[in-house]
């Protein structure tokens, strides 16, 4: 099974020009690997919500790819938000974290944690495009078909949980980071 890290350092090699909304642990990680202006980490009060900011960016701007690195525990919190994005052919390419752990918050498991199938829901939610990888092996052959071609898509990517991680702060306040991504995509 790939770590945390492994997954991240694998988009970071292959996502383009697009912008990167991180969420929860993955804020923790991705400014260590890309400290790019279309880099934006949301850490907000509810989880759940990068899906539909990151819908919210492509469909404000079209064209705009952009990746959102979400985890199992925030996913779980809102789930309509993939029957939501299933709805728009915009290049929104959604990847779930899924370490069966809310991570950040105490290592307690996600509801389902090890049963649920993502691919199952996504495709439920009516993605075309769905993807699943438990290895860095498998995830590095897959990650160019992944985030080429039409969208939306959704990458089911299964990790090592690590319980006693610390909940991460953004590298940046957050109207700092509204500008600067503003300035990056126009």
């Amino acid at each position: 099974m790939m770590t945390h890290r492994d997954a991240l350092d694998v988009l970071a090699a292959h996502r383009g020009d697009r912008v990167v909304v991180t969420t929860m642990g993955s804020v923790g990680i991705w400014p260590t690997i890309s400290e790019s202006p279309r880099d934006f980490h949301y850490l907000p009060s509810s989880m759940g919500q990068g899906v539909p900011l990151g819908l919210g960016l492509c469909l404000a701007k079209p064209g705009l790819g952009v990746i959102v690195v979400t985890g199992d525990g925030g996913l779980l919190m809102n789930l309509g938000c993939l029957v939501t994005a299933a709805q728009f052919q915009v290049p929104l390419f959604v990847v779930l974290i899924d370490n069966g752990l809310y991570e950040v918050t105490g290592g307690q498991p996600v509801a389902g944690a090890g049963r649920l199938d993502y691919v199952a829901i996504a495709l439920g939610a009516g993605f075309e495009r769905v993807y699943g990888y438990e290895t860095r092996a498998e995830w590095s052959a897959g990650v160019e078909e992944c985030l080429t071609g039409e969208g939306p898509v959704f990458v089911w990517l299964r990790v090592a949980g690590e319980k006693g991680k610390a909940t991460p702060t953004a590298p940046l306040p957050m109207a700092e980071q509204i500008e600067r991504l503003r300035g990056a995509i126009g």
